[in-house]
């Protein structure tokens, strides 16, 4: 197996290195850059309508998506470390991050930015000691209180919702709306991304609650043209910026 070189991607935060770290193939991207996801492509094999799931998030990475998260409950571990090679190698191949849902171990070996928490998922203090500063943790969360918690805890960013009624959430109840949404990001002090539900129509009033990016599943995996529609939400999204 030949493993992807963690520098090969777009790397650990601005101003943060990697002991011994050094030389131009080691900058980093600026602050403001640092979680300035846009549209943060969740990965879901139940929503790509059998089409081979790699292939779709090239096609969205090719759109303009410049954040992935990789989420696959469903893999053991070794075909998770597969998948999570390959996708490693396309997001460092655009410039774009990766963060592995849960496990910070597969996170860790294939070089990627970092992980994405679940709720019910490793702490973010925990998930801090293993990856250390370099690295990305980003939180699920549900409420005021959850996303609070996670802010505090070193939480590079949150992700709230469902904000709008969406299949893949409706397991934690109904839609959280905007108005929750604004007060998340009027009380925490780290990036809010919005989930559940999004569409382009819908980004300006998600927008205008102080979300610094949506993240989406159906919206992207399920569309017919994958890579015309991140195209058009990264668009749409950037245009009201």
């Amino acid at each position: 197996m030949v493993w992807p070189d963690p520098r090969g991607g777009p790397g650990p935060p601005a101003g943060r290195r990697r002991p011994g770290a050094g030389g131009p193939e080691e900058q980093r991207c600026p602050p403001a850059r640092l979680t300035d996801f846009g549209v943060y492509l969740v990965t879901d094999a139940a929503a790509t309508r059998s089409r081979p799931l790699v292939e779709l998030v090239e096609a969205c990475l090719e759109g303009g998506v410049r954040a992935v998260q990789l989420r696959a409950k469903e893999l053991e571990t070794r075909p998770l470390l597969d998948l999570a090679i390959a996708l490693r190698r396309l997001t460092a191949r655009h410039g774009a991050r990766l963060l592995v849902n849960d496990r910070a171990d597969v996170a860790l070996a294939v070089g990627a930015d970092g992980v994405h928490l679940p709720g019910d998922g490793l702490p973010v203090e925990a998930a801090r000691r293993l990856l250390g500063a370099d690295r990305l943790v980003a939180a699920s969360t549900h409420s005021v209180a959850e996303a609070e918690r996670a802010a505090e805890a070193g939480a590079d960013l949150v992700v709230f919702g469902p904000v709008y009624d969406t299949p893949s959430k409706r397991r934690y109840g109904p839609p959280r709306g905007l108005e929750m949404l604004g007060e998340v990001c009027r009380r925490v002090s780290v990036p809010v991304v919005a989930i559940g539900g999004i569409t382009v129509g819908r980004l300006g009033e998600i927008r205008a609650q102080g979300a610094t990016g949506v993240a989406v599943i159906r919206a992207l995996l399920a569309a017919d043209d994958a890579r015309g529609a991140a195209a058009e939400l990264v668009g749409a999204w950037h245009a009201g910026s």
